[in-house]
């Protein structure tokens, strides 16, 4: 019997607003498990850039850790993203939320112009160097286009986003809910999930789409 398959993925703290998407961060968990696959969690040892209230929206004067956060979502199982080797994993995976593009990123402050965490960074080199395949949701895609540049990404029908995918020299593809973009020959697979008007549903779907089409690509 061949052995599980092995996921890598990287979170960015706890809720939509200043960490990672819950559902998308869950459901990805959950299609890893379904496929047949088992997977670590990672998140960088560092402050969120700040902390939102998600009832109001506004600030909190107060300080949270990423990787503590993470490991809400994690049930305690998560690892500094530090302690990341490429060799030990088949595929590495980053869920959104607006913590992929202010914790894991500067997206959110500095678009095209952003600065990518440097563990991230080396997360997605080491992994992409060896051959292995990449996903990202939602947001995330622009972490990819920062740091790989020339790959084909989406980010559902979002114009905006979609420009400045362009302008890091990245190929953005529109797409829906619960489709995904594939670029084989780089070998990473993205999808909008809340990008669009999506529900948990979509989300369950296109995360499953993007851990499926990762699997194939491992073969």
């Amino acid at each position: 019997m061949a052995s599980q398959k092995k996921f890598a993925v990287v979170l960015s703290g706890n809720g939509v607003f200043d960490g990672s998407e819950i559902h998308e961060a869950v459901m990805t968990l959950y299609a890893i498990n379904r496929n047949n696959a088992e997977y670590q969690i990672f998140a960088p040892d560092m402050d969120q850039h700040h902390v939102l209230n998600h009832l109001s929206g506004e600030e909190m004067d107060e300080k949270r850790n990423v990787l503590v956060e993470s490991a809400r979502i994690a049930r305690g199982n998560a690892k500094a993203l530090s302690e990341y080797l490429a060799q030990e994993f088949d595929a590495l995976i980053i869920p959104g939320g607006f913590g992929a593009a202010k914790n894991l990123s500067s997206f959110a402050f500095d678009g095209v112009n952003c600065k990518v965490h440097p563990e991230m960074e080396m997360a997605i080199n080491t992994t992409h160097k060896a051959g292995k395949p990449i996903g990202a949701l939602c947001i995330a895609p622009v972490i990819l286009a920062r740091v790989l540049g020339d790959v084909v990404l989406t980010v559902g029908q979002d114009q905006g986003t979609t420009d400045a995918l362009g302008k890091m020299g990245a190929q953005a593809v529109k797409t829906n809910a619960r489709e995904i973009a594939t670029d084989l020959e780089n070998k990473i697979v993205t999808n909008p999930c809340y990008m669009l008007d999506s529900s948990i549903v979509d989300i369950a779907e296109g995360a499953n789409n993007v851990v499926k089409a990762l699997l194939k690509m491992m073969d």
